[in-house]
C-alpha cells in the first residue's frame, strides 16, 4: 500500500529528509511557541485571553493550560484576532450563524495563508490524482480564494486538468460531462455524488477513476452507491473554513484522515472537562494554527465529535489517523426511551435511509417532546419511480431499526415525494428541530 503523500510533504516542510514522530513534535512545539508570541503581541483578543497562563510551553502537554477559543469569541469581535494590517488581508470569509440572530463569524486570510491551503490541496489530491488526470469540481469556485478556485489552482500545480462545474447542475448534465471524459476524478459533496449515482442508471455510461467527497459526513451507504455506480474508489476529506478549508484527507487505506500536522496542531478533548482523551475515546476536536499569519487561532473548539484511531495506519505513516467524523456535539439529539436516554443523529438517519433502493434524498424534522405528547420525527423522502407505499414502508422499517427509534417512544411520520427537496447548498445537512 502506498504511503500517504502527506508524510514526505510534511518532512520537507519541517526540513527533514524523512519524517520521525519525535522530530515532528519538536517542530510543532517550536511553532506553537511562535504562534503564541505572535498572537500575544498583535492580537487584541489573545493579549487578554491567556492571562495568567505560562508565557512559554515546556512541552506539547503544556498547551492544555491555555484556555479554549470558541465560535462565540470569533463572532463577538473577529478583528480582534487579526495580527496583520488590513492591507495584508487577501480574503475575508463570512460564515452566517444558524438561526436568525447572532453575529456571523468572519475569517481573515493573507496570501501566504491561502498558499498554505493551496499546497495542502495539491499534495492531498495527489493521493488519487496523477498529472494529466481530469478533475470535475462540483464545489463553488467563482470567487477568487473560494474552495473551488483554490482547488483548481492546486490541480494545475499538480499537472492535472481542473473542470470547474459548480454545484446545483442537473444530474444528467453532469453525467454527460463525465461520460465525455472517462476516468475523471470527481470532487463534490456526498449528497451530490449520491444523486449522480442514483441517476446513473438512466444516463450515459460513466466510469470514474476516483471521487473525493467533502464538506459533510460520508455515509457508508453513499460510499457504496457511488463506487458501485462509477467504479472508482471514494476518499474522504475533512476541513472547515476556520482551518483554512483544508484539514485532512484519506490515504490509500481509507480508514481515516491524515492531517496537515505541520500547519495545524490537533487535540481530542472531553467536551465537559476539556481534558485530553486517549486514542479510541470520542471527544471534541480542537486545533491550533501553527503557520497562519493573518488570523492565528489557539485551541479552537470545532464542535465536531472525533477520535484518534489507535495503532499504526496500514500505509505505514508516522502521522496520526483521525477517524472519519460523522456528527457534531450539537448534532446528538437526546430522546427519552423506556430503558433510558438515547440519542439520534443525522448520520444515523443517513445510514438507515440511503441504503434503500430508489431513495434520492430526505429531510427530517424532530418535534421535541412536550408534557402531554411524545417527541415526533417527520421524514420527507424523495424517491425515484416506484410504489409510494413500498417506499413509506421501507423507510419506516429502516428508521425503526435504529436503537433510538426502535422502542416506539418517538412518533414517526414518513412522506414520499417525487419532487426534489429544497437544496441545502454546501451547508452540512442536519435534523431540523421545532
Amino acid at each position: 500500500m502506498n504511503l500517504t503523500p502527506l508524510e514526505p510533504w510534511i518532512a520537507h516542510k519541517i526540513g527533514r529528509p524523512s519524517l520521525l514522530r519525535a522530530e515532528l513534535e519538536a517542530y510543532q512545539l517550536r511553532r506553537l511557541q511562535e504562534t503564541l508570541r505572535l498572537a500575544r503581541s498583535r492580537s487584541g483578543f489573545y493579549r487578554r485571553h491567556p492571562a495568567g497562563t505560562p508565557a512559554e510551553l515546556g512541552s506539547l502537554a503544556d498547551l492544555e493550560q491555555l484556555p479554549f477559543t470558541t465560535a462565540a469569541d470569533l463572532r463577538a469581535n473577529p478583528l480582534q484576532f487579526v495580527c496583520v494590517s488590513q492591507d495584508a488581508i487577501r480574503r475575508v470569509v463570512t460564515l452566517d450563524t444558524s438561526g436568525t440572530s447572532g453575529a456571523p463569524k468572519r475569517l481573515y486570510f493573507t496570501r501566504e495563508d491561502q498558499d498554505l491551503t493551496l499546497d495542502f490541496f495539491r499534495v492531498g489530491m495527489s493521493t488519487f490524482t496523477a498529472p494529466g488526470d481530469r478533475v470535475l469540481i462540483l464545489l463553488p469556485g467563482e470567487r477568487p480564494g473560494s474552495v473551488g478556485h483554490l482547488l483548481a489552482a492546486a490541480l494545475r500545480d499538480l499537472g492535472a486538468v481542473p473542470i470547474p462545474h459548480g454545484p446545483g447542475r442537473p444530474a444528467q448534465e453532469t453525467l454527460a460531462v463525465l461520460a465525455g471524459a472517462p476516468g475523471t476524478v470527481l470532487v463534490g459533496l456526498p449528497l451530490q455524488a449520491f444523486k449522480l449515482a442514483r441517476a446513473a442508471a438512466d444516463g450515459p455510461a460513466v466510469r470514474l477513476k476516483s471521487a473525493l467527497l467533502t464538506a459533510d459526513h460520508v455515509p457508508e451507504a453513499v460510499r457504496r452507491a457511488v463506487e458501485q455506480a462509477f467504479g472508482g474508489a471514494v476518499y474522504n476529506h475533512y476541513g472547515m473554513t476556520e482551518m483554512g478549508l483544508g484539514g485532512g484527507v484519506d490515504c490509500a487505506a481509507r480508514r481515516g484522515y491524515h492531517l496537515r500536522e505541520a500547519d495545524l496542531y490537533f487535540e481530542v478533548v472531553d467536551p465537559a472537562s476539556g481534558q485530553p482523551l486517549p486514542p479510541g475515546a470520542e471527544g471534541e476536536l480542537v486545533f491550533t494554527t501553527l503557520t497562519r499569519a493573518g488570523m492565528p487561532l489557539i485551541r479552537y473548539r470545532t464542535g465536531d465529535l472525533a477520535r484518534w484511531l489507535p495503532g499504526p495506519c496500514p500505509c505505514g505513516t508516522c502521522l496520526k489517523t483521525l477517524a472519519h467524523i460523522a456528527t457534531r456535539l450539537d448534532g446528538r439529539l437526546p430522546l427519552a426511551g423506556p430503558t433510558g436516554p438515547a440519542t439520534l443523529t443525522m448520520a444515523d438517519l443517513d445510514e438507515a435511509l440511503f441504503a434503500i433502493e430508489g431513495l434520492v434524498d430526505f429531510a427530517a424534522t424532530l418535534r421535541l417532546a412536550a408534557a402531554d405528547r411524545l417527541a415526533e420525527l417527520s421524514v420527507r423522502v424523495q424517491a425515484q419511480a416506484g410504489d409510494f407505499d413500498e417506499h413509506v414502508l421501507a423507510a419506516a422499517a429502516a428508521l425503526r431499526s435504529l436503537p433510538a427509534l426502535a422502542a416506539g417512544s418517538v412518533g414517526l411520520q414518513v412522506q414520499v415525494t417525487r419532487q426534489p427537496l429544497a437544496a441545502t447548498g454546501a451547508a452540512k445537512r442536519a435534523i431540523k428541530i421545532v
